[in-house]
């Protein structure tokens, strides 16, 4: 799957509410909160927060609490030959909803997959059954790939206990007793993403709600633009070091980009940091702390920003792998912050025209 997934690869509103419907059961048999003494009871003995990854025999063991929302975040790239909607359709971890990253974006750019407006999340997040006081695991079908996006957006939007299951859907299906459901979907998978839409083709007044509402606050200092870049991360007196998630052939410009009219090469000054380096090549799951770390630390970024060292910034082709150093980073700190992600990558950055500077062969 590494070998197949690296040749693969070889703006908004600071605080929104938007509209919830009905919230969807936790399962088909049990509704999410059956009495005000179970609201009670979870409120005033809520484990902690899980931040950064968890494993398929913490999600086993807690996936009954009324609190924990189980999200599929799967996408893939065309040369994958895999589609995300059929493979949640056919079997899932009990109670996920799909939550499409590439769709819960924002329509008016024309780089993929870019971060909604705030109001535009927090409708994808209604629509779905997630509240701000839950517990979110994304995974995806890869083992882990896609839903490092999805773990991202939710920090970007102030949501810090989301958690990605560790190995993704393979990990479930190899621990022993884990059920998957195979049923439809009781949230309609397009729920997400239809609400995305919704939001921004509807009148802005239709965007608010009741206090019952998700509220997604955007963390600015976690999304960074072209401009961030070129004044942050670019020069003799950068302040921070981009590192770059791309196969190392693209970074350095030996290997042509995949889409057309993008420049082969790399943003000056940046490192590169392969995301599949921080994982283990066998199950998809996150290295230890301490490899990642030197992991960082070989390629000339400190993700602890000891002593006068650089902050780190992350980057990709299109904003997704970015966000598995973003992850690991958080991993490797040991206390959940996400490095900053450039959004627009590599697919705006070398843009033919887009008038940035590109180091490479």
């Amino acid at each position: 799957a590494v070998t197949l997934m690296s040749a693969a690869l070889t703006r908004a509103s600071p605080c929104i509410v938007a509209r919830r419907p009905p919230r969807p059961s936790r399962h088909s048999s049990r509704a999410r909160h059956s009495s005000s003494a179970t609201v009670a009871m979870a409120s005033s003995s809520s484990p902690s927060p899980e931040t950064t990854v968890v494993s398929a025999q913490w999600l086993k063991a807690n996936i009954e609490r009324p609190d924990v929302v189980v999200l599929d975040c799967s996408w893939y790239l065309p040369a994958m030959e895999r589609d995300p909607r059929a493979e949640h359709e056919a079997k899932r971890v009990p109670g996920a909803r799909f939550f499409d990253v590439d769709r819960v974006s924002d329509p008016s750019s024309p780089l993929p997959h870019m971060l909604p407006d705030a109001g535009a999340f927090a409708a994808a997040c209604d629509a779905v059954g997630v509240a701000n006081g839950d517990q979110v695991v994304v995974y995806d079908g890869a083992g882990l790939f896609s839903a490092a996006r999805g773990w991202w957006m939710f920090k970007a939007f102030g949501h810090d206990a989301v958690a990605l299951l560790d190995g993704g859907m393979r990990a479930w299906e190899k621990l022993d007793g884990a059920p998957v459901e195979t049923t439809p979907p009781a949230v309609p998978i397009a729920a997400a993403a239809d609400a995305c839409a919704g939001w921004y083709t509807n009148d802005a007044s239709n965007a608010m709600s009741s206090s019952s509402s998700y509220r997604a606050t955007l963390r600015p200092e976690l999304v960074l633009g072209k401009d961030d870049v070129l004044a942050r991360c670019v020069g003799a007196d950068a302040a921070e070091t981009l590192v770059d998630a791309r196969p190392k052939p693209r970074w350095a410009g030996e290997a042509p980009e995949p889409r057309a009219g993008i420049r082969s090469g790399r943003v000056p000054g940046s490192a590169c940091v392969p995301f599949f380096d921080v994982l283990d090549a066998e199950d998809r799951t996150f290295k230890s702390a301490d490899e990642i770390r030197d992991i960082f630390a070989a390629a000339g970024a400190d993700v602890r920003y000891h002593g006068t060292k650089k902050k780190v910034v992350a980057s990709c082709g299109t904003g997704v792998t970015a966000c598995v150093l973003s992850l690991g980073a958080a991993i490797a700190r040991g206390d959940g912050t996400p490095l900053p992600v450039y959004d627009g990558s590599w697919t705006e950055w070398g843009a033919e025209g887009s008038g940035c500077p590109v180091d490479g062969k």
